[in-house]
Parts: structure tokens; C-alpha cells; sequence
């Protein structure tokens, strides 16, 4: 089963994006990457526009993103 999430991207670094899920940060897990230019096409941005930026995706059984939209 898989569910849309709320997410926020922190930082680029190199070609990956730094995500994590958008709630307090004492909330938080540890930020999980995943290919920049990806998530970027997925949501009409640049790659350096992406810090900041609050997002949803689909997460899957294995705790994986995808589906990227903004939020």
C-alpha cells in the first residue's frame, strides 16, 4: 500500500537531493537523498531551485519516494 507524504527538500549536494519528511525537526528522520535532476524534472524546477521547496510524494512499502509534485 503507498500513500502521499509531505516532504521538504533541504539541500542539493552534487547531483542529489536531501529530503526529509515536512514536520518538526525534533520529528524528523534522518534526510534520505535521491537523484536531484529527478525530482526536479518531476516538478517543472531547476535542480538549484529545489532547497526549501515543500513537496509531496507517493511513499511504498520499502519507504521509497516518488510521484514528486510540489506542494
Amino acid at each position: 500500500m503507498s500513500e502521499r507524504v509531505r516532504v521538504r527538500v533541504l539541500l542539493v549536494v552534487g547531483e542529489e537531493a536531501e529530503v526529509v519528511a515536512d514536520v518538526p525537526a525534533d520529528e524528523r528522520a534522518e534526510p534520505v537523498r535521491y537523484p536531484a535532476g529527478d525530482v526536479a524534472s518531476a516538478v517543472g524546477l531547476s535542480v538549484r531551485e529545489l532547497p526549501g521547496k515543500r513537496l509531496t510524494a507517493v511513499v511504498d512499502g520499502r519507504d521509497r519516494l516518488s510521484e514528486w509534485r510540489l506542494a
